[in-house]
């Protein structure tokens, strides 16, 4: 009897198998692959990940020196799992690179099992040219092969990249139509079926999901074709708005080929009209607004001055704060969301006015650190924006999540530089620090200067930039985080309360210590920002205590009721030192 890996010279070609499904709709998952595709994979525990690739890369190396009649039975035969080959031959460094682009889609185009194919989309992702994207568009409507195909076709078609990661991900009902007409060319009423996703939730279209539709639609040309159309365009502006988002594990925005000219096109048709009405389109293009200013938007490629005008078009668009949908008197009877977008535009269009287009005229300064809240229709972050030389200086240096939160950044003092060096951290993943990363830098004072150095983004992903050492002056360094740390104009009662709770509590550890408990996190409710969220657990056991035994977390929510924040807070603490906290809430966990 044959090797299994031999066997794979009967079995069809995986791009055959693919060009026959070409245009049918694309099942959840992917269409399925023949069952001579999946190879199996030898007994007992294998090796590691970095030997794993060695041994391929070994493989590939040999084959490209010495070709030989089955190169997919050499890769076969290594017992690797096809991802790991997908990296080892995308990572692949040899001099032939016309060998190695032969070899790829020698093992693209005849490839039987899914590691044979996948050694070929990883030589391509790095050297293929346009030819080679009809082959990776089909075989990316296969099952896992899908986040391979999107990767190689990315640089070579990204309307093409953008089709294959729809087919495979739309659930809604609107984007699942979109897909199945990308996939199938019936595009002919390709303004319809845009109009017709349903992206308010970030469940359905995200970030990522957003820069798809975009791409795959060619977003800009369709506003352009359509300059009279409030539909699109209310689609156009919610689309990049959710690429400026941060709930992703990159910057969806900055992977856009395109953002740049979907911002000219939005901003050419809200430039000169009467401010916009309605509480969706004003938050939203305030938000779009707010990025430019601070975020991943501002370090697209502007030519000189450009973002600036973009920037004051959309405020303008937005209109003043006094503006009917806005007025508190409107909003009496609204629902609490409601409430809060309107505040939130309140508060926020003027800072921003005022940032952005000061009375006097002023240098850049060296460091500006800011705190940016995001639209409360579309929750995400409130992150502390840290702006060098005018740039926005975390979406650059780490693109897996914002910038940390003040109340970690700012309330606890840890940018001072003082006599000792500290450790800070300025950003964390979205998903978490100890998923993807987090991004830390050391500060120190240096005579009269104030460093930021020795930096380190622990668990974050390969290919960020070197970043520099940064010189400060201290006299301004020290103004400007004084100033920071007094600046609450972007903040809200409930997060006042919290934040004065959280500073009672480090001020006074006794009120929880004596209760054989410590501080957790403080901070709002991300789904009822107008709730106070204080978390705390019990101390962990002793040396002499069962150490299997998991301290539980308890969180008290406290609703806003209109009582000032001093006043909240002081009673809080209160309570604290005259009654056992665990009586408060429900055990977390």
């Amino acid at each position: 009897m044959s090797a299994s890996y031999e066997r794979s010279t009967l079995a069809p070609a995986l791009s055959d198998h693919a060009r026959r499904l070409r245009g049918a709709p694309v099942p959840r998952g992917g269409h399925p692959l023949p069952d001579s595709a999946r190879t199996p994979r030898p007994r007992g525990p294998g090796p590691r990940h970095s030997e794993a690739c060695a041994r391929v890369k070994d493989v590939l190396r040999s084959l490209l020196d010495t070709p030989r009649a089955d190169p997919e039975a050499a890769l076969v035969a290594t017992g690797v799992r096809d991802r790991t080959v997908l990296r080892a031959a995308a990572t692949l460094d040899h001099p032939d690179e016309p060998a190695a682009r032969a070899l790829g889609r020698l093992l693209v185009r005849t490839g039987t099992t899914l590691v044979g194919v996948a050694a070929g989309i990883g030589l391509l992702s790095v050297l293929g040219e346009p030819e080679d994207v009809p082959y990776l568009r089909d075989l990316g409507m296969l099952d896992g092969l899908d986040s391979a195909a999107v990767e190689a076709l990315a640089p070579l078609d990204p309307q093409a990249a953008a089709t294959v990661g729809l087919a495979h991900g739309a659930r809604e009902t609107g984007l699942r139509a979109l897909a199945d007409a990308l996939v199938s060319g019936r595009t002919s009423d390709l303004r319809a079926l845009v109009v017709g996703v349903r992206a308010e939730s970030p469940r359905d279209v995200g970030p990522g999901r957003a820069r798809w539709i975009a791409e795959a639609t060619r977003l800009p040309a369709l506003l352009r074709a359509h300059p009279r159309d409030p539909e699109l365009l209310a689609q156009a502006v919610l689309l990049l708005t959710r690429m400026t988002s941060r709930r992703d594990y990159a910057i969806a925005l900055l992977r856009y080929g395109d953002a740049r000219d979907l911002y000219e096109a939005i901003t050419a048709r809200v430039a000169g009209e009467a401010p916009a009405t309605g509480l969706d389109r004003r938050a939203r293009l305030l938000s779009l607004a707010l990025d430019l200013h601070s975020g991943a938007s501002h370090l697209l490629d502007w030519p000189p001055g450009r973002r600036e005008q973009v920037l004051g078009a959309l405020l303008a668009a937005v209109g003043e704060p006094t503006e009917p949908d806005t007025e508190p008197d409107t909003e009496a009877d609204a629902d609490p969301r409601t409430r809060r977008r309107a505040a939130w535009i309140r508060a926020t269009a003027p800072r921003l006015r005022a940032i952005t287009a000061p009375a006097e005229p002023c240098p850049v300064s060296r460091l500006r650190i800011e705190v940016a809240v995001a639209d409360p229709g579309d929750p995400d972050a409130v992150e502390t924006r840290f702006l060098v030389d005018g740039r926005p200086f975390v979406p650059w240096a780490f693109g897996p999540g914002p910038g940390d939160v003040p109340e970690r950044t700012l309330d606890t003092g840890a940018l001072r530089a003082g006599d000792e060096p500290r450790e800070v951290r300025l950003a964390e993943a979205y998903c978490s620090e100890g998923c993807c990363g987090a991004l830390y830098v050391t500060v120190r004072r240096e005579g009269r200067y104030v460093v930021w150095g020795d930096w380190s983004r622990p668990g974050a992903p390969r290919g960020l930039p070197d970043l520099p050492v940064l010189r400060f002056d201290a006299d301004a360094y020290d103004t400007e985080v004084a100033r920071a740390e007094q600046d609450r104009g972007w903040s809200w009662p409930a997060r006042d309360t919290a934040r004065l709770i959280a500073r009672g509590l480090r001020e006074r550890p006794e009120l929880l210590a004596r209760w054989d408990l410590r501080q957790g996190w403080t901070g709002t409710d991300f789904g009822d920002p107008d709730t106070t969220v204080i978390t705390y657990d019990d101390l962990p056991p002793t040396a002499g205590g069962a150490p299997d035994v998991q301290p539980r977390q308890y969180v008290w929510l406290l609703p806003d009721d209109g009582t000032p924040p001093e006043q909240r807070a002081a009673a809080a603490l209160r309570r604290f030192a005259e009654e056992d906290p665990r009586r408060y809430p429900e055990p977390a966990r």
